[in-house]
């Protein structure tokens, strides 16, 4: 079967989809504006409830990357990603997707050489385990510290 270009233009215009340029950036502005939001107002909870400005917005972040982490864990994620495309790249979560998803994917083949070694594939070694340690460090400042006077 020999086509022209035009033939050929013809046919991958019929097959192709319409893109909905703006409806889509719309969506994706929307939801990258509203994973902001959700961490300004977890911010603002922090801080009533008597943590130092520096202080909320840590515990902020900590908050999303573990919400988001679950969020990968049960396919919530993937779900929300796949209608809202690039609003769900915001950093703070798109970062805690990246490193989750590749350990879920390879638990079949085992902990250590599945999740534990596919984990380190995106993000790398010392970011994983900076973030590890930062809330090792958190829970042992926040909640063990005043125990010890």
């Amino acid at each position: 079967m020999n086509l022209t270009k035009q033939q050929y233009a013809e046919l991958v215009k019929k097959a192709s989809p319409n893109s909905k340029l703006l409806p889509d950036c719309l969506w994706a502005f929307v939801v990258g504006g509203a994973i902001c939001l959700l961490g300004q107002v977890l911010r603002n909870a922090y801080m009533v409830w008597g943590m130092t400005l520096t202080d909320a917005g840590t515990l902020s972040s900590a908050t999303l990357v573990a919400m988001s982490a679950v969020a990968t864990s049960l396919g919530w994620y993937q779900k929300l990603a796949s209608k809202a495309g690039a609003g769900t790249l915001v950093p703070i979560t798109g970062f805690a997707n990246a490193v989750v998803s590749p350990a879920i994917e390879f638990k079949a083949e085992g902990f250590v050489m599945g999740t534990g070694a596919k984990m380190f594939v995106i993000a790398g070694p010392v970011i994983v385990w900076g973030m590890m340690a930062s809330v090792i460090w958190g829970v042992v400042y926040y909640f063990i510290r005043p125990f010890l006077g």
